[in-house]
């Protein structure tokens, strides 16, 4: 069901924002005022010429040419579904008229014959059919506070018929000092169609300036319920006063190609043969940047500041100059272009202005002691020695990245080929000076879960107080829970984090509870092999309960492995159990896997919660005991697969083992590595 408003004079929807008069670029726009020097609006030409794609069809200089490598402009398959004849027509004949803001230049100045030029474009374009799948009927209202809440007032207009919760009803709600993308196309929209563009904007448009917000069906239906408000679109009248005889999709194709619409658009026409002036041979007197312009060159409504930008980036490059970027002048680059910078903070610059900042909520009320960080975006300083590379990219372009429930802001995807080069440049820009050191081997006696486990208790440190872990709500503030700090973190950021908070992290509200402690190496440490091995430990004090002591892989579907006194291993047994209902435990001192078994894995119940310690018996049957060892073997730790199957590293007879079990068939098939040969047999039983 549609949503039915009315607009009103006051433009109480984002549809009705302030008109933009030029094309418009976020960050230009947010970072570049006519009266800064030359050598700061420089680089907002760079932007300009990269993000307006002037290099689609003018090449940069080879120096220059990654830094300005154009973006790829919305694919065109199935806008004819989207857009009806007369919404197309006025978009290509004055796409500034018809989406003020655009960055989509006009190629038509109004001359004899360019009418019918735009009717063979509309009449090519109308073919273009796609059948997009049935979103479900749209909430409008609900879609209305998904709108508000989830990020898009980061960069687009927010309604002023939606008042921010905080905002006290006597106050009148401060409208953002910056312009807003523009989103005048959503009311001609078919709603069906915004619907699906709003779940997968990657797919119309990969350059990724639209992000995906990570939406399911129903929040993009309700959005776009909200977003199209119903109005009768405008008509063209031009076109129907003109009687523009029918021109055929095959001429449409021909124009499509000769105006160079293929320099930008990903299409079934091939590129257009012409060549255009390379950027180090333009004349910024001519062409797109004089006072009058021909048909058929791009005109994009520049303001004087823009123009004034783009000449001196031009001028730059005309020298031959192209200073290379340090690794941090990249990942500024690059946050400029996808405008992470509208949510995020990253050495002193960006962030949401304060009009929009106040629709960056929580929905728990307990996280409110947090103050900013309940809400708000994080600062990406240091990122890149703080998070893994495999958390970097759930972040980033996958699934599952999310530590901050409490936040109603989404992190968006921007596609992977807009942000894979942060992987590399990160943790290039961001490395410490002096490297923190810390041993996570396991090796060492102090490397012992459970004196982690009582760190964290509320016998030892309280950190369960602010942080939960597994299933379970911290004691007091919702701070991410510990879970995934092991595949999160870098374990040099968590011991730097650790011993000095606030110089690590600052404004964070982690107190420094290790400063001046004697033990905090060792009991860092301590805590990072608990949380390495959490899913074979009990949970802290404050924390657990009585139904937590039975291991179950299956439930947790990967492998546990569980570090203890087990009966057949000796008291430095390592026991792997897996949700396939086969297990294992490996005897560290003989360097062995001493025994295998199916059904239920371990109970440790006596382990956590008996001072003797004595050995855990096997929960499951069809025990089978496995060969003694030979040779000279000497114990080295163990490391975790993606899927967190151990592998076993020792030495035999001096030479490098890497020895591992994996499910199969009901058994195990054992993979051995030996200074680099590989042998493989099937333990069955």
């Amino acid at each position: 069901m549609l949503l039915s408003l009315s607009i009103s004079p006051a433009r109480s929807h984002p549809l009705q924002a302030e008109p933009i008069n030029h094309a418009y670029v976020f960050n230009f726009d947010q970072f570049n005022l006519p009266e800064d020097p030359d050598e700061h609006v420089i680089e907002g030409g760079y932007l300009l010429l990269a993000e307006l794609n002037c290099t689609a069809c003018h090449a940069a200089p080879k120096a220059w040419q990654e830094r300005l490598a154009p973006k790829q402009g919305p694919i065109l398959n199935g806008v004819g579904s989207r857009l009806d004849a007369d919404q197309l027509w006025l978009f290509i004949r004055s796409p500034q008229y018809r989406k003020k803001g655009t960055q989509m230049p006009g190629m038509f100045a109004g001359e004899e014959g360019d009418a019918a030029k735009v009717e063979a474009l509309v009449e090519y374009l109308s073919s273009l059919k796609q059948d997009t799948p049935k979103m479900p009927a749209g909430d409008g209202a609900h879609g209305k506070e998904l709108y508000h809440k989830v990020g898009c007032v980061a960069c687009h207009e927010p309604g002023s018929d939606f008042r921010p919760e905080k905002v006290p009803a006597e106050m009148e709600v401060e409208k953002p000092g910056n312009a807003s993308v523009p989103i005048a196309f959503a009311d001609v929209y078919d709603v069906n169609s915004l619907a699906y563009f709003l779940k997968n904007p990657l797919a119309h448009r990969p350059s990724g300036r639209m992000p995906d917000m990570r939406l399911t069906d129903q929040e993009a239906a309700d959005i776009a319920a909200y977003l199209h408000v119903g109005r009768q679109p405008e008509k063209a009248t031009e076109r129907a006063a003109l009687k523009i005889p029918p021109q055929g999709i095959e001429k449409g194709k021909q124009t499509f190609q000769a105006m160079g619409c293929t320099s930008c658009h990903q299409s079934e026409v091939p590129s257009e043969g012409r060549s255009h002036p390379s950027l180090a041979s333009l004349n910024p007197a001519k062409g797109c940047l004089s006072t009058t312009q021909p048909t058929g060159i791009p005109r994009y409504d520049l303001n004087d500041l823009q123009k004034r930008a783009i000449k001196l980036a031009l001028a730059s490059i005309q020298k031959g100059e192209a200073p290379p970027l340090t690794a941090a002048q990249k990942i500024d680059w690059q946050m400029s272009r996808i405008n992470c910078y509208a949510c995020h903070d990253r050495d002193g610059k960006g962030g949401p202005e304060d009009p929009r900042a106040q629709y960056f909520t929580s929905n728990d009320a307990t996280a409110e002691s947090l103050g900013e960080l309940a809400h708000m975006p994080p600062n990406l300083d240091n990122t890149g020695r703080k998070l893994t590379r495999g958390w970097l990219e759930k972040i980033l372009f996958g699934e599952g990245g999310s530590v901050r429930p409490y936040m109603n802001t989404r992190m968006p995807n921007f596609g992977k080929a807009q942000t894979e080069m942060l992987l590399d440049l990160l943790p290039e820009a961001d490395k410490r000076e002096k490297p923190v050191k810390i041993d996570v081997s396991g090796l060492e006696k102090h490397h012992r879960a459970e004196i982690g486990r009582k760190l964290l208790g509320t016998t030892g440190l309280a950190c369960v107080g602010c942080h939960g872990l597994k299933d379970r709500k911290s004691l007091g503030p919702p701070v991410a829970r510990l879970t995934n700090t092991v595949a999160r973190l870098q374990p040099e950021y968590f011991k730097e984090l650790l011993l000095n908070p606030q110089a690590t992290q600052p404004g964070t509200m982690m107190p420094p509870m290790f400063m001046g402690r004697k033990t905090a190496d060792k009991d860092v440490e301590s805590i990072w092999t608990y949380l390495k091995e959490l899913e074979g430990q009990s949970l802290p004090e404050g924390l657990i309960s009585t139904e937590d002591f039975e291991l179950k892989p299956e439930k947790v579907g990967k492998p546990i492995v569980f570090r203890s006194f087990i009966e057949g291993a000796g008291s430095h047994a390592i026991a792997v159990g897996f949700p396939e209902g086969v297990h294992a435990v490996f005897d560290s001192v003989q360097v062995r896997w001493a025994r295998v078994w199916k059904g239920k894995f371990l109970d440790a119940m006596s382990n956590w919660q008996s001072r003797e310690m004595l050995p855990i018996k096997p929960l499951g049957s069809d025990l089978k005991e496995l060969p003694a060892a030979t040779g000279t073997r000497e114990f080295s730790g163990y490391r975790l697969s993606k899927d967190g199957v151990p592998t076993m590293l020792y030495t035999l007879d001096g030479k490098a083992v890497e020895d591992t079990l994996r499910p199969v068939n009901g058994g195990f098939e054992r993979t051995v590595k030996i200074n680099g040969s590989t042998t493989k047999e099937v333990i069955s039983w």
